[in-house]
């Protein structure tokens, strides 16, 4: 989806222009992938725009950080604050955000130990990833050629740069393919989860979410999903899913910030019913809690101004 730029962009403690917000050619990360990263919504409500659980998409970054063995100079308190400065900055009701921790300019080769560690936090304008219809009509899948990273190869659990050519080359393998979303599976042919997503499959009445070991990244939106499903009475787990759960489920959907929660039509071409009477609850809740329309979850929302 196209960029549509907006006034300002945070660049290690500064708001500067959006065109003047550049990086050298040897910055370190665009060489080796070692960055983290993370992708949040603000929406608009009733109070102005709030950030959708911003300071548990923060923690994460850090957590990711921590595991890549990078380290922030900046508290999580001051990332929370510098987003929400970003976000007020462009004047927008609704937005993505994306805050960036990187390697700099400054050192090359494989040792990150002397390099500096910059921060940026950019914001636009982004419709729905799967689109606006996705909960309605669906999104047909397939299951990937590539497989989920090992936990001992690159860290799943981190929202990793380098992380996102796996999930890449499987997206467009299925656009490719004529699909518009794919499913990723473990090295032990477990499923995982999909490029961007985490995946719900109900079997026999009752939801499952794959688990960590399987590779599944821990989301924010996922644990939203299954507070919310537990309120509305849904049976929601986490456990493993086989390529056959796909293909005989009762009903199916991804969610993640960028999708929020869409329906499966299909995956490898056998039809799932769609959209789920469960999932569309589970995504009119959602929809409401995101913009601060239902007080059990107004927590939640973190307001930009």
């Amino acid at each position: 989806m196209p960029i549509t730029p907006t006034p300002k962009i945070w660049m290690n403690g500064d708001l500067v222009d959006w065109d003047q917000a550049q990086v050298h050619v040897l910055t370190h990360t665009l060489h080796y992938g070692t960055g983290v990263f993370e992708g949040i919504r603000a929406y608009e409500t009733a109070d102005g725009p709030a950030i959708f659980r911003l300071t548990e998409h923060i923690e994460r970054l850090f957590n990711s950080a921590k595991i890549l063995g990078m380290t922030i100079p900046y508290t999580v308190d001051e990332l929370i604050a510098a987003t929400k400065a970003t976000v007020a900055s462009t004047g927008l009701p609704a937005c993505y955000v994306r805050p960036l921790a990187y390697y700099g300019y400054g050192e090359m080769g494989l040792n990150t130990l002397p390099c500096q560690v910059d921060v940026a936090i950019a914001c636009w304008p982004w419709g729905a990833y799967l689109g606006d219809d996705a909960v309605a009509k669906g999104v047909r899948m397939k299951i990937s050629s590539w497989t989920r990273h090992d936990h001992n190869t690159m860290p799943p659990a981190a929202k990793t740069v380098g992380n996102y050519v796996n999930s890449s080359l499987a997206k467009v393998e299925a656009l490719n393919a004529g699909y518009e979303e794919a499913i990723m599976l473990a090295p032990n042919g477990l499923v995982a989860e999909c490029t961007g997503e985490n995946i719900f499959v109900s079997r026999n009445g009752i939801f499952l979410t794959p688990p960590i070991s399987a590779g599944a990244l821990e989301g924010i939106t996922q644990n939203s999903v299954m507070r919310i499903a537990a309120d509305l009475g849904i049976d929601i787990r986490v456990d493993n899913i086989a390529r056959s759960d796909l293909y005989i489920a009762e009903e199916a959907f991804v969610c993640g910030t960028a999708a929020e929660v869409s329906s499966v039509r299909s995956v490898d071409d056998r039809e799932i019913p769609c959209p789920g009477p469960k999932t569309v609850a589970i995504a009119e809740v959602y929809a409401k809690a995101v913009r601060g329309e239902d007080p059990r979850y107004r927590d939640w929302c973190e307001l930009a101004g």
